[in-house]
């Protein structure tokens, strides 16, 4: 267990303004520890780092006994709670051989979640009726199949994917872009604590950190450096998803992609990703066939995917995932399920009646005349077999 001192060596060195995750590495390596860098010179700091951020890191934060109190009432809070250093035994073996791997991690939960078997499901923050179906049933078969489900606990896809597995009795870890006492969205407090006593909340950034754009891609990492591989449930071309992709593919391990209507924005991200090499798969079947595979686990890195059409790369990503993620792809500009819960209800593939009188909840009358009236303005057709499906827009 970190005591204070080297708690406080650890805060100094990583919270100092400036100075990033690269500078701190080069800095621990050259001196051995946080403890051993806040004992050196400015003069020899200067020598690894410049002189810039030697001044930084002999200054530290402001405010740095605030922050050492706030983290240490933060681990008094629970026995569940732990907060793990990039040397410790219990650091998550998976990521300790990710590219870029915290330095610190904050964990509310079981531990051993961390190091067993687990695959990531990402995706839309406004993902389609049959997205959310998708991630909730995928996530669901990988629970059952006894693998930890890793994804970052956000609105949509993420969100029915931490369901999913809790359905199926599995665990699931959700990796925070906030710290680990802010919970970000605030509609998930429940969900989150479902996760963290069923799995485990995760989080590299101090307590008390709240949800800022830049802090979201750098959890992405996160995600994938956790996981054998990275299943893309549906994503705009401008989407967090598709840096988590990329991510997963340079730490050497699988992406895998769910093909969809080409009338929705939500697939153009997932067939790019596709084109550029990723696993199409139609089932969780293949995923499980695919990981058991030796050659599948912890390849080495691979070449760059280039399915984030214009997303930021690496440690400057920056994708506004608090509020604006490009909401016109995600949503789509010319799709007017946003006027017609009917039409979003249906989505883009076919659809039986039960089925969607199941996912609305609207009374039989209500539904055959609604449906009845989309019909007859074009935007519905009906199918052999008892099928509806909203009239192809191109």
């Amino acid at each position: 267990m970190i005591d204070v001192d080297e708690l406080a060596a650890w805060l100094r060195l990583l919270l100092a303004p400036g100075v990033g995750r690269e500078t701190a590495r080069r800095l621990l390596a050259a001196f051995g520890s946080p403890e051993a860098v806040a004992q050196a010179s400015q003069a020899a700091l200067a020598e690894v780092a410049g002189p810039r951020q030697a001044a930084a890191v002999k200054a530290g934060p402001p405010q740095i006994d605030a922050q050492v109190a706030a983290v240490q009432r933060w681990l008094a809070a629970g026995s569940d709670r732990h907060l793990l250093a990039l040397g410790d035994a219990a650091y998550p073996q998976p990521l300790l051989e990710s590219p870029d791997p915290p330095l610190l991690l904050y964990v509310q939960g079981d531990l051993a979640a961390l190091g067993a078997a687990s695959l990531a499901i990402v995706g839309s923050r406004k993902p389609t009726a049959q997205g959310l179906d998708h991630a909730r049933r995928f996530a669901q078969a990988f629970a059952e199949a006894q693998l930890v489900v890793v994804s970052g606990l956000a609105l949509g896809i993420d969100g029915a994917a931490h369901e999913g597995a809790l359905e199926g009795g599995g665990r699931t870890i959700a990796v925070l872009g906030t710290g680990i006492d802010r919970l970000y969205p605030r509609r998930h407090a429940e969900l989150a604590a479902r996760v963290a006593a069923q799995g485990a909340l995760v989080s590299e950034f101090v307590p008390g950190t709240p949800p800022l754009a830049e802090n979201f891609p750098q959890r992405n990492r996160i995600i994938a450096g956790l996981s054998l591989g990275t299943l893309v449930v549906e994503a705009a071309l401008r989407s967090g998803s598709l840096i988590t992709a990329r991510l997963a593919n340079e730490a050497g391990r699988e992406v895998f992609a769910l093909p969809g209507s080409i009338h929705a924005e939500q697939s153009r991200g997932c067939h790019a990703l596709i084109r550029d090499g990723a696993h199409l798969v139609e089932s969780a079947a293949e995923i499980l066939d695919e990981l058991r595979r030796p050659s599948a686990l912890l390849q080495p890195p691979r070449p760059r995917l280039r399915a984030e059409r214009g997303a930021a790369a690496g440690p400057g990503d920056k994708v506004d995932e608090v509020d604006k993620v490009d909401r016109a792809a995600e949503i789509g500009a010319a799709d007017d399920t946003r006027a017609d819960p009917l039409l979003r209800a249906i989505g883009h593939d076919p659809i039986s009646l039960d089925s969607l009188q199941a996912r609305t909840g609207w009374p039989t009358p209500q539904l055959l005349a609604h449906l009845l009236e989309l019909e007859l303005r074009g935007q519905l057709v009906r199918l052999p077999g008892g099928l509806l499906q909203r009239r192809g827009l191109a």
